[in-house]
């Protein structure tokens, strides 16, 4: 179970990364070097296919890469904090006698270091530090450190970041760079070989596909045989037969017109994009989607995905033929896959369990509406809106919504006019 691993980082972190990579047989290198952050994108893209985790040297090129959005792998950043940087003060601190309030350091933010500070028993606090999330420009760090210096309010500065230290050198700016250690790197790649092997039981485990379809609406009119009938069934069951196999699965009858397929977990996530979309069933193996209704259950044991599968199964149904819904072994259900709506909910929430029995709502209403709400990034809704997302008739959406009001969970915040003449829909801010 080889773990092929992406390493992106500056030429001095890449060397320390690349040493204690070479210390697992178990893990394949792809090592990428970059001089400027804005090129990141640009060298992580061509690559993305090509491993199953990215390691980054620091915080700056980590946020970069993931803000393309591209990357549907793990990935994990080398900290600066701990032996990294304790040996950089010591050099301040015993070779130059340059005392920790006079530097200015970046990217921690102001407990962690003072955490440190602390623990490494270093009695003088910082003064200057410009913490920040995601990426910056090696500018925008070099002005604040130069800055300090110029005022004769700092001896050096202390950065995370190659290309601001290369910006520092070139002013004139004593600078000293905090770069990863043997050890913090070899920390994360113990980290990350856990997480793979986890990821490969994830793949390992058992899915259940039970499908229920229809085979009798594709004949023509109401008047047909029990030999067409069964010819219609013999035909549906050549067709699932090669699905099954397309799953390297098999397949089993469950009852007339009801049919379970054992998978893997990971070959499921394949044909169907991470649980997001319909396998193209129609054109690789000729079932019309339309007439298949779909529960996938993933489990530890094949009894409780199977379980678990009925239970997708029953969601799916609930929201009409051509659905397909996924129960997963933490209790959460996704779907419905392939549709704008798609949302996930969860069964063993103790703060929704608890509303429930304030209310006359199930766990399940509740967790969907929560699922709903996190979706749009508003707490208001109108009854139209929520029975659009839930699937159900505006008149029941309301019933949830007056439920909520009558116990103070909902408000009324203000009106919509869908058109001039219909009538103002009520708006809800919610609080779960």
């Amino acid at each position: 179970m080889r773990l092929r691993l992406g390493v992106i980082g500056a030429d001095d972190s890449l060397a320390i990364i690349e040493s204690a990579v070479q210390e697992f047989p178990e893990i394949e290198c792809l090592p990428i070097v970059y001089w400027r952050e804005e090129d990141i994108p640009d060298l992580l893209l061509p690559h993305l296919d090509e491993v199953d985790m990215w390691l980054f040297s620091g915080q700056v090129p980590h946020a970069m890469a993931s803000q393309t959005g591209k990357i549907q792998v793990p990935t994990a950043y080398v900290p600066h904090i701990g032996a990294s940087l304790y040996r950089t003060l010591l050099h301040l601190s015993h070779q130059l006698g340059i005392r920790v309030d006079e530097v200015s350091f970046d990217t921690f933010t102001a407990e962690e270091l003072g955490h440190f500070l602390q623990e490494a028993g270093i009695a003088e606090g910082f003064r200057w530090l410009k913490h920040y999330e995601g990426a910056i420009l090696a500018s925008e760090l070099a002005d604040f450190h130069e800055k300090l210096w110029q005022e004769g309010k700092t001896k050096a500065a202390v950065t995370c970041l190659r290309t601001a230290e290369q910006e520092l050198l070139r002013r004139g700016v004593p600078v000293h760079r905090v770069v990863p250690t043997k050890a913090g790197v070899l920390s994360v790649i113990h980290m990350l070989l856990r997480t793979h092997e986890m990821l490969h039981f994830k793949d390992t485990q058992i899915a259940v596909q039970m499908m229920e379809i229809d085979p009798f609406r594709e004949l023509a009119g109401g008047n047909f045989s029990t030999d067409e009938w069964q010819n219609a069934e013999i035909k549906t069951m050549e067709k699932l037969l090669r699905y099954a196999k397309y799953l390297q699965g098999s397949l089993k009858t469950a009852g007339p017109g009801r049919y379970v397929i054992f998978t893997t977990r990971g070959k499921v996530q394949e044909v169907t994009s991470d649980y997001a979309t319909i396998p193209d069933l129609e054109e690789l193996f000729g079932i019309r989607p339309d007439l298949v209704t779909c529960g996938i259950g993933i489990g530890k044991t094949a009894y409780e995905a199977e379980i678990h599968g009925g239970t997708a199964l029953l969601h799916a149904k609930e929201r009409g033929a051509g659905n397909w819904m996924v129960f997963l072994d933490d209790k959460s259900v996704l779907g419905p896959l392939g549709r704008e709506e798609q949302i996930a909910y969860r069964y063993d929430s103790e703060k929704l369990q608890e509303l429930s029995q304030l209310t006359s709502l199930s766990v399940m209403t509740l967790s969907k509406l929560e699922s709903i709400l996190k979706k749009r990034g508003k707490q208001e809704i109108n009854a139209h809106e929520l029975a659009s997302h839930m699937q159900i008739l505006p008149r029941s959406a309301r019933r949830i919504l007056i439920e909520l009001e009558s116990k103070g969970i909902a408000q009324v915040v203000g009106e919509e006019s869908p058109n001039p003449r219909g009538r103002p829909r009520k708006v809800y801010r919610i609080s779960l």
